[in-house]
């Protein structure tokens, strides 16, 4: 393989799989809150927020972690402001002692916090302003979770960078995806490099996946699977995925490593894989080789979308998850391409209406279709161009999902957010 593109493909995987806790918006709400608190000096008297409807969406019914049990947007602000280590980016509320989990209380019923939705283009945008007597501080976030765009002290711009709002700017490295080279560099890389940023995502996740069998989360996915369907591998493969996000999605206070931004694809791209690589004893490596593909395979399939679409993100990642499993069982590029197929055309319709407890349910039919879809190769079945959305080859596929996700659903989008805000 080419160096260049192996290198690509490892500096992808350094740059996706980070870890993070609680929902990824409330959190990079939290983040924003936090730099902005740092930049001003002191703990602010007000704070205005405006964001965009996809960061309501996905912060409206999610429990923000160390926080009692809250939810919402000035919640998640609120806790940056107090407690919020700007430093930990995504971890950002993760050092949280119970003496600063009761000043929240004080916060927001004393400090002034609004929230409006931002007038720009931009699906993933929060504007985070905070105020003490006559000085202020600004910090935009724009694009993903992590990404300052702009911060200002008492209206002085001190930190700004170039920032398109109406257009998708994919990285350099991310133009080289695709899955025939994501194939190639399972089979080629050297894993020591990776090693620890994979295995990290194995202990992470499954650990929240143990806590979300044995806790009480949200609607309990994860149990009910187990219960109405039994014990075989496809069945634990669905159950422990879903279980993760009902503890994750319902205040769990327990990281996981995130994929394409969000914790729930991280999982749903890494526990199932993992699952099927212990039910069959395989090797270490062969695990790690595995998870290279699900999560490559999942980033190409989101990046075209962007980071919050109508498109459920999990769909994407459960198509990664059969290529990854498929990967285990000896499948290479054409099967897993035809995995990828099968699963996309399987599952594209799956809106997202935010993060909540449903998502785990979301997440079991993700995983659902990425094994149909793997099971479809197993039995010399395929759907083919000309089939509904499956277009000819894998990648002309997966760029028609993209643009049906990114340009076809803004209405759709925008329909979601009206009735969300109406209920």
């Amino acid at each position: 393989m080419d160096v260049n593109t192996s290198a690509a493909y490892a500096e992808i995987l350094r740059e996706e799989l980070v870890p993070a806790m609680g929902c990824t918006e409330p959190i990079a709400v939290a983040y924003s809150a936090a730099v902005a608190r740092s930049v001003l000096g002191a703990i602010p008297d007000s704070v205005s927020l405006k964001v965009s409807g996809s960061i309501i969406k996905n912060v409206k019914s999610v429990i923000v972690p160390h926080t009692g049990s809250r939810k919402g947007l000035a919640t998640a602000a609120a806790a940056g402001i107090c407690f919020g280590r700007e430093d930990k980016e995504l971890e950002v509320l993760s050092e949280a002692s119970e003496e600063d989990i009761e000043k929240l209380d004080g916060y927001i019923s004393s400090a002034e916090i609004t929230v409006e939705r931002a007038d720009s283009d931009c699906a993933f945008d929060i504007q985070t302003e905070v105020r003490r007597g006559e000085d202020s501080a600004f910090v935009r976030i724009a694009g993903h979770h992590t990404n300052i765009v702009k911060i200002c002290k008492n209206g002085s711009v001190i930190f700004e960078k170039p920032f398109s709002e109406n257009n998708i700017r994919r990285s350099e490295n991310r133009k080289l995806l695709n899955i025939k080279d994501i194939v190639e560099y399972a089979d080629s890389a050297d894993t020591d490099g990776i090693k620890d940023i994979l295995e990290r995502q194995i202990n992470y996740n499954m650990r929240i996946a143990e806590e979300g069998m044995r806790g009480s989360y949200g609607a309990g996915i994860g149990k009910i699977l187990l219960r109405s369907y039994g014990n075989s591998v496809q069945n634990r493969a669905k159950a422990w995925a879903a279980a993760g996000s009902d503890a994750r999605m319902n205040g769990c206070e327990l990281p996981v490593v995130i994929n394409s931004g969000s914790g729930n694809q991280g999982m749903t791209a890494s526990i199932p894989v993992i699952i099927y690589a212990r039910e069959c004893c395989v090797s270490q490596e062969l695990l790690l080789r595995a998870l290279i593909v699900s999560n490559l395979v999942t980033v190409r399939l989101k990046d075209g979308i962007g980071s919050l679409s109508a498109y459920c993100g999990a769909t994407s990642a459960g198509a990664g998850a059969g290529a990854g499993i498929c990967y285990l069982y000896g499948g290479r590029y054409e099967q897993i391409a035809h995995t990828v197929v099968n699963a996309l055309a399987i599952n594209s319709g799956m809106i997202c209406d935010g993060a909540k407890a449903s998502c785990a349910a979301k997440i079991a039919s993700a995983v659902e279709a990425g094994l149909l879809g793997w099971q479809m190769t197993q039995h010399d079945s395929e759907f083919h161009g000309g089939d509904g959305i499956v277009a000819k080859g894998v990648e002309s596929t997966i760029d028609a999902v993209s643009r049906i996700a990114r340009d076809g659903m803004r209405t759709t989008d925008a329909e979601i957010l009206r009735f969300m805000l109406q209920n």
